[in-house]
C-alpha cells in the first residue's frame, strides 16, 4: 500500500480495507466514577500506545505491523480499563508487563 500523495480518505479507506478492521462497540466512560474521576484523551492514551509500539518495535518490523501487534493484545483491555489505572504506569513498566503477558 503507498500512502504517497492520496487523499487522506482514501488512505483511511486503504488502511481499513487492508487490515480488515471492524467498527467496535466501546463506550469509554463507561467506568466506575469511585475509581476512576479523571478519564484520560484521545492524546494521553495515544502516547501510552505510542510509546509502548515503539519500546517494544521489533527490528525487523515496522511501524504498521507494531501497532497491529499491540492493538491484538489483551495489554489492550487492561490499558483501556480507566479502572485500574494502568494506563498511568510508566512506560517501562508497561513494555515489562507486555513482554511478561500480564500486568
Amino acid at each position: 500500500m503507498s500512502c504517497i500523495a492520496k487523499n487522506s480518505d482514501q488512505v483511511v479507506y486503504d488502511v481499513i480495507e487492508e487490515y480488515e478492521l471492524e467498527q467496535g462497540n466501546f463506550y469509554i466512560e463507561d467506568v466506575n466514577r469511585e475509581l476512576c474521576t479523571n478519564i484520560p484523551s484521545e492524546l494521553d492514551m495515544g502516547k501510552v500506545y505510542t510509546r509502548l509500539i515503539v519500546d517494544t518495535l521489533y527490528p525487523d518490523e515496522d511501524y504498521i505491523e507494531g501497532i497491529l501487534r499491540i492493538y491484538n493484545d489483551e495489554i489492550c483491555i487492561t490499558l483501556d480499563d480507566y479502572n485500574n489505572g494502568a494506563y498511568y504506569e510508566p512506560s517501562y513498566v508497561i513494555a515489562r508487563a507486555y513482554k511478561n503477558g500480564e500486568f
